[in-house]
């Protein structure tokens, strides 16, 4: 198992659609999920989608912290373990979509608000071959929809609503101390 290089936004093959991967899966299916494991452990990321490491097929791999879900989504919540998803399809089962931050190692230093789907289940092939299908909430369901936009060459900026809210990750908190300011002195004004 090899870490890969990790391509960066304005690589051709980021805007391609990946291919479907037809079972059975080969050894190389299973050399190309180690590598993808090995990539996305030598950059600390929670997903990555084969078309990063520059192989254009229909594969994913992400894994939900539990400390990060809890931060985000309560001391109930759980995390998702190490995931493989072939083929994936995702079927929004709600309406509401819920702005959070995102940041992509394809497009590194950059953070962004993005509207998602808060419910969703996905659906595809394990590496073993067997169907897979589960329904997603919260972060969980932001993880497997930003890693499968992959898929379809596209990168979170393109789902912004507001570029305004696009900046590098450092500026992030000093932006959200500025807002939560900006907040309590509007209602301040309101008393």
């Amino acid at each position: 198992m090899a870490a890969k290089e990790i391509l960066k936004m304005g690589h051709p093959l980021l805007r391609q659609v990946a291919a479907e991967i037809a079972p059975p899966f080969d050894d190389a299916l299973h050399q190309l999920v180690e590598d993808m494991r090995a990539s996305l452990e030598a950059v600390g990321g929670v997903g990555l989608a084969a078309p990063q490491i520059g192989v254009s097929k229909s594969l994913v791999i992400f894994e939900v912290p539990e400390d990060r879900v809890r931060m985000e989504e309560g001391e109930t919540a759980t995390g998702v373990p190490s995931t493989v998803l072939i083929n994936p399809k995702i079927t929004p089962l709600s309406e509401e979509m819920e702005l959070g931050w995102e940041g992509c190692l394809s497009v590194p230093g950059l953070r962004g608000l993005v509207p998602r789907h808060t419910h969703i289940r996905y659906e595809g092939l394990g590496l073993d071959g067997k169907p897979v299908s589960i329904e997603a909430r919260g972060f969980h369901a932001r993880v497997v929809q930003h890693e499968c936009d992959h898929l379809f060459g596209i990168l979170y900026p393109e789902r912004m609503t507001d570029m305004r809210y696009l900046m590098f990750e450092s500026e992030v908190p000093r932006f959200m101390a500025d807002l939560r300011a900006k907040a309590a002195a509007k209602e301040a004004d309101a008393s």
